[in-house]
């Protein structure tokens, strides 16, 4: 079995102990798709895997809105709230943030072993819930610029 597989088989291993349905789901497609013989799919995935994974989680979150479950007023009146303006600050710096992530793992991929078992760290010491790692590259990029080690 080639090197790689091994890494995906740690980290299928990582994301079912660490209680990550989502990592445990993607390491075991992506054993899936080496086991059959389907590695030309993989440029393709590694090309726009994110924006499919971004589109879904989009539509997912503005399924409230399409189902008529927030009145449109609710949210025009958030907006010019306390709470409705610290989300609107927090999306703009967590979207900041995602984007140095990618960033990051664009140019240092092995860094993903490193947050795979930090989101685990998370999950079992401090009840944390993973939403992906992008979140997380993009505090490591915001930490390992704060230390100079990244640009």
């Amino acid at each position: 079995m080639p090197q790689v597989n091994w890494i995906i088989i740690l980290i299928l291993i990582l994301g079912i102990l660490g209680k990550s349905d989502i990592i445990a789901a993607a390491a075991a497609i992506l054993l899936v798709i080496d086991y059959v013989n389907l590695e030309r799919f993989l440029p393709i995935l590694e090309r726009r895997g994110l924006e499919l994974g971004l589109l879904f989680l989009v539509i997912s979150v503005l399924v409230p809105f399409a189902a008529n479950k927030v009145d449109g007023r609710e949210i025009i009146s958030s907006f010019f709230s306390v709470p409705g303006f610290v989300a609107l600050i927090s999306g703009a710096i967590a979207t900041s943030l995602n984007g140095k992530g990618l960033q990051l793992l664009q140019h240092q991929p092995e860094l993903m072993i490193g947050l795979v078992f930090g989101s685990i760290i998370g999950i079992v010491f401090l009840k944390g819930i993973p939403v992906g790692p992008l979140m997380a590259g993009g505090i490591a990029a915001l930490m390992l610029r704060l230390l100079g080690q990244w640009p």
